[in-house]
């Protein structure tokens, strides 16, 4: 487990972490362990943002999406960005494949990074360091539910190859429930946290099957999409009052 963990880290994160783990079933399903860190960094940049800004201060939400982006070293983002382009991609699924990897932003890309960083920026400026933390974990589960058995990778991609249809339906629920359970403390409404998670899991869950239909399985882009959206779509539901 704790190669695994490693490997997660080394592969999702800057930190000059060493791993022998490949990326695989452990690596993908350690992914929310990495979560739960970058989102107490996320968390704790805004707590002290809201004593040099004053609460709420979106000034306080861009700082904490900076750091995240940092320290993910923009690889999910650029994965929501290829996503949205290929989407956008009239074609059959072999040339949206071939948009996908092209790595230039079109405007389907352009817009949806976009919409992510502002939103995220402004809910995080609401949101308490529970909360980011719940909203940045929920991503990375989002990701595990992605590669459940039955989710086939798309062809060609070598990181869907290695992590698609990995994790067993038994793995991804332990970790559903496990950042429901946090979400609990996420905000004083008790049901808001866990029912913003499962919208925010329910919105990948839609992209990740229309991504399947679209391109005949995931890659990793895919996966960072699902990251970005759940990450998004739940700290926007968390900052609901």
């Amino acid at each position: 487990m704790i190669r695994s963990v490693a490997g997660a880290f080394a592969f999702a994160t800057v930190l000059p972490v060493r791993s022998s783990a490949g990326v695989g079933r452990g690596v993908i399903t350690a992914l929310p362990v990495v979560g739960v860190a970058l989102g107490a960094l996320a968390g704790a940049v805004v707590y002290a943002s809201s004593s040099a800004f004053g609460a709420g201060s979106a000034l306080g939400g861009g700082l904490a999406v900076a750091v995240l982006l940092i320290a993910t070293r923009g690889l999910h983002i650029d994965g929501l960005s290829d996503t949205a382009d290929a989407l956008g991609c009239y074609g059959p699924p072999e040339r949206a494949l071939q948009v996908m990897r092209d790595g230039a932003a079109g405007p389907f890309g352009v817009a949806a990074v976009v919409t992510a960083i502002v939103l995220q920026t402004l809910a995080f400026a609401e949101l308490g360091a529970v909360a980011v933390i719940v909203a940045v974990t929920a991503g990375r589960v989002a990701a595990v539910a992605a590669c459940r058995r039955s989710v086939p990778a798309a062809a060609g991609s070598s990181l869907g190859a290695r992590a698609a249809g990995t994790q067993p339906p038994l793995v991804v629920l332990t970790w559903v429930i496990a950042v429901m359970a946090l979400a609990v403390a996420a905000d004083p409404r008790r049901w808001q946290g866990p029912l913003a998670v499962l919208v925010a899991l329910g919105c990948a869950a839609v992209i990740v099957a229309h991504c399947v239909r679209r391109f005949g399985g995931i890659t990793g882009d895919v996966l960072g999409a699902a990251i970005e959206v759940t990450t998004t779509v739940a700290a926007v539901a968390l900052a609901i009052r």
